[in-house]
């Protein structure tokens, strides 16, 4: 059975300014996301899940329809705030979705072969892929995640949220927490705000860019660990439900242990409109290399 691909395609492009999902960056008109479908499908993927907002749905297909539907079997859920678990409540005043663990589990009908969540705006390297198909090909029933170097995945124009990991001595996750606003200090160093001021990190710190591989259980842990959540946090207007804390839950409980696979490719991605002529130039390289056909489509 071939394994999916999960993307993560709700966000709304605040900080950017309009949905990248869907903003060009190679020469015909290739979207980062084109990139990620067309490094799935070389390395074995049978099919693609998109998680996006049915306030966009129209246009998104449209403008994805017809590109690679050929290749690789295609699906669309929405991710929308009043799809909870039966029995949970929450605040009226909650005007978005409920983070990335909650987009996750928002495909549960959809996906009953192990699978990959990436997120749609990150370039993550065919490398990636294959480390991750080979991982599901060895029917692992634990979980999987494409560690980076935190220095390889910062934005020169703002602050960014990662899952900032640390790893045993036998390359399994031990913890993993969302840190929030890591950037660059003047002199170079790595550091986000804490309640005490701040904090560095290493530059080689190990890192999710959240390209996780998971097993169809996922949506079982999730569903309970999401209704536990609401009932705590559920009327907070703004609280997250995110991967990493479900993930240090299954961890700590020793329901699940977590395999950090290792690879050479560089991240890059776009934050701020400012990282666009960087990931520009960062994919017509691959294109000289010939790592990409100029024309991805057709």
């Amino acid at each position: 059975m071939k394994p999916t691909l999960l993307v993560l395609a709700a966000g709304m492009g605040s900080r950017y300014g309009g949905l990248k999902q869907m903003d060009a960056f190679g020469p015909s008109g290739e979207t980062i996301l084109d990139y990620s479908i067309y490094d799935a499908i070389q390395s074995g993927f049978g099919k693609v899940v998109f998680v996006i907002r049915e306030s966009f749905s129209e246009a998104f297909r449209a403008f994805f329809s017809g590109k690679f539907d050929d290749q690789i079997e295609v699906e669309y859920v929405f991710q929308d705030i009043t799809d909870v678990p039966e029995g949970s409540s929450y605040t009226p005043e909650r005007e978005k979705p409920w983070g990335t663990a909650h987009a996750v589990w928002v495909a549960r009908h959809v996906i009953n072969e192990p699978f990959a969540v990436i997120n749609a705006d990150d370039f993550y390297g065919r490398g990636a892929y294959r480390e991750i198909k080979s991982y599901f090909d060895q029917g692992h029933t634990n979980y999987s995640l494409v560690g980076y170097q935190l220095s390889n995945t910062l934005s020169d124009h703002g602050t960014v949220n990662r899952g900032v990991c640390q790893v045993n001595e036998t390359g399994q996750l031990k913890t993993v927490v969302e840190t929030l606003k890591i950037g660059f200090e003047a002199d170079g160093t790595i550091s986000y705000p804490t309640e005490d001021g701040s904090a560095n990190l290493a530059a080689e710190t190990v890192v999710s860019m959240n390209f996780w591989g998971f097993t169809p259980d996922y949506f079982s842990y999730a569903e309970d660990y999401f209704k536990g959540f609401l009932s705590k946090r559920g009327h907070e207007p703004k609280s997250e439900f995110f991967i990493p804390l479900l993930i240090e839950d299954l961890i700590q409980k020793d329901e699940k242990s977590v395999e950090v696979l290792s690879c050479d490719e560089q991240w890059f991605g776009v934050t701020y409109q400012e990282d666009k002529p960087i990931v520009v130039e960062k994919i017509m390289d691959l294109l000289r290399r010939e790592v990409y056909p100029k024309k991805l489509w057709g």
